[in-house]
């Protein structure tokens, strides 16, 4: 789109699969940017997992969401992950096992790994402050931000996790996720290291992870040092999980408030 100069490349990341085996291809990075030279806050908004066919998108893009960090002056990186979109669906990197034999570390390192690829490409682009960036993800992608957030990347200013967690199934164990105490030491594990204060938005109604398990991950997290705020949104459509992508209107004054905490605009800089 044209007033948010949108432009495409492909990075080629290595990382390593559930079985320790090495997996290489190319991250999809859509890039957006207002107009103007910068240098812009940096943020890069990480995307979920779907449960059917990780094929669709071909790329993400968010544009609704893209131009509520645009209109504030952010410039804004959209990967598609390995494993997702038009690159092809296998190797997946981000398979955790079966439900009753989940390991979430190996999905958690070789997402925030393909993650700091990209900020180490954002932060060599003129237009970027490579010092004032902020991380946003939903679902895996929540997840894989609370990872990346805990790896204490330089210029990190602030995190938000939209549904963060893995191993939701609306359909099979609404709202029960696969083996949530495995989630929870992983949670744990990222708040021992992690010093950038975060946002975390859940909502009533979420079928992939239920308030209770939200509640136990969030409690994990800052019991072992992170800095996090936690949001429990009022139940949204049928399916709370949703709100990030479809939900824009509800979250956007929890959001602007959060980032005019944290230093960053929170109101639209044309105003």
């Amino acid at each position: 789109m044209q007033d948010l100069n949108e432009t495409i490349t492909k990075l080629p990341v290595t990382v390593k699969n559930l079985y320790g085996r090495s997996v290489t291809g190319d991250i999809i990075v859509t890039q957006f940017k207002p107009a103007g030279l910068g240098p812009f806050p940096l943020v890069i908004i990480n995307h979920g997992r779907s449960a059917t066919d990780r094929s669709k998108p071909a790329r993400f893009r968010y544009i609704q969401q893209v131009r509520f960090f645009t209109e504030r002056g952010f410039a804004v990186f959209v990967p598609t992950r390995l494993g997702y979109g038009d690159t092809g669906v296998e190797p997946d990197p981000e398979d955790s096992g079966g439900c009753n034999q989940k390991d979430y570390a190996p999905m958690a390192e070789a997402a925030s790994t393909e993650v700091l690829a990209v900020l180490d490409y954002a932060k060599r682009q003129s237009y970027v402050n490579p010092e004032r960036v902020l991380l946003v993800g939903q679902s895996v992608g929540g997840y894989a931000t609370t990872a990346t957030a805990a790896r204490m990347p330089q210029g990190l200013v602030a995190a938000i996790n939209f549904a963060g967690g893995a191993g939701g199934d609306p359909d099979k164990h609404p709202g029960v996720p696969c083996q949530g105490g495995k989630l929870e030491s992983m949670y744990g594990q990222f708040g021992k290291s992690s010093k950038a204060p975060m946002l975390w938005i859940y909502t009533e109604n979420d079928l992939f992870f239920g308030p209770k398990y939200s509640q136990e991950w969030y409690a994990a997290f800052t019991k072992a040092g992170g800095q996090a705020e936690y949001k429990l949104m009022p139940a949204f459509g049928k399916n709370g999980h949703l709100l990030f992508s479809s939900g824009t209107n509800v979250w956007t004054p929890v959001v602007a408030d959060f980032l005019g905490r944290v230093g960053f605009p929170a109101e639209p800089t044309g105003k």
